[in-house]
C-alpha cells in the first residue's frame, strides 16, 4: 500500500497534460489575436476584389 501511494505522489503525468493543455490554449489565444488583427484588412481586400470582378 505504501509503494501505491509513493507511486502516486511521484506520478507527473497528469501535470505534463494541464501544461501541455495551456500551451495549446495560448497558441490558439494568440491565433485569434493575429485573426482579428488581420481581419479589418483582410476584408476590405476581398471587398477591393469584389467590385473590381463587378466592374470587369
Amino acid at each position: 500500500m505504501k509503494a501505491l501511494i509513493n507511486r502516486f505522489k511521484t506520478d507527473e503525468s497528469g501535470a505534463t497534460a494541464i501544461e501541455y493543455g495551456l500551451i495549446a490554449a495560448l497558441i490558439a489565444v494568440a491565433i485569434i489575436a493575429a485573426l482579428r488583427s488581420v481581419s479589418g484588412s483582410l476584408s476590405n481586400t476581398f471587398s477591393g476584389v469584389s467590385s473590381e470582378l463587378d466592374g470587369a
